[in-house]
């Protein structure tokens, strides 16, 4: 089974490279992230042409998650729970393929710092942490996949340095980061591939794309069951090299069926 997370950064405006993307790459499963629009606005129809059932946690213009598969999704939950004012469409986890669970994550980025988006980021991390820690016990074949918003070591990012002050490489985000990995997470693209500066973000300015001034900070996180079955992983660079592309490109992995 291959699974990837791919924050599009709006669907619609990438819709043609999406759909090249899902027709070359195939994965079983795709989590997305920042879809940005109502669950109604979501292309589904083009998208299950291509053989994917869908189901979405969609809103206007920000944020918004979804996940594809080529299988049945079922016992969908939609919001991250721990905060019922949290109006922020961010999460949704589901069951596919009859017993894989898979959770779609846009964790919040927190800029700038002391405000109370970084607090939000900080807090949403706590509830996270805490819905994994529930769901451990039960023993299931489960994926945490998404942008996770932080950058987990100087080695995730082109130049420490210049991101000293930024919310993704804050003491306290990265804390709670390797807190949620400590829980008996694996990372599935770091198992395989532990060599420094591998990337699934270059920003849009001053051609960080083309000097690859990048960032890792979509991840793959896999439950002890999901982590035994553990085949292949990668970053798939295609999509950031398109013209209109999103400013993330895929991370995925394979586990066995």
């Amino acid at each position: 089974m291959k699974i990837a997370t791919f924050n599009v950064n709006s669907i619609k405006a990438r819709l043609p490279n999406f759909l090249a993307w899902l027709k070359e790459f195939a994965p079983d499963v795709a989590l997305l992230q920042e879809i940005k629009c109502v669950d109604d606005a979501f292309p589904r129809l083009e998208i299950e042409d291509a053989g994917y059932n869908v189901a979405t946690h969609g809103q206007k213009t920000y944020n918004g998650v979804a996940i594809l598969s080529k299988s049945p999704i079922e016992d969908v939950v939609r919001g991250l729970p721990g905060d019922g004012s949290d109006e922020q469409a961010r999460y949704m986890e589901a069951t596919v393929f009859g017993k894989v669970r898979v959770a779609a994550i846009y964790l919040p980025n927190g800029n700038p710092l002391g405000t109370e988006k970084f607090s939000y980021k900080l807090a949403w991390m706590d509830r996270l942490r805490a819905r994994i820690a529930a769901s451990l016990p039960q023993g299931e074949i489960a994926i945490w996949g998404g942008d996770y918003n932080v950058i987990p070591t100087d080695s995730d990012v082109w130049d420490a340095r210049a991101m000293k002050d930024d919310a993704l490489m804050q003491p306290e985000s990265r804390a709670r980061f390797r807190s949620i990995q400590h829980l008996g997470l694996t990372d599935a693209f770091r198992a395989l591939h532990p060599e420094p500066h591998r990337y699934s973000f270059w920003d849009y300015q001053a051609g960080a794309w083309q000097k690859d001034h990048g960032m890792l900070i979509d991840y793959l996180m896999l439950s002890p069951q999901a982590a035994d079955r553990l085949m292949a992983s990668g970053i798939d660079k295609g999509p950031r090299g398109k013209e209109k592309a999103s400013d993330h490109t895929p991370v995925w992995c394979e586990i066995r069926d």
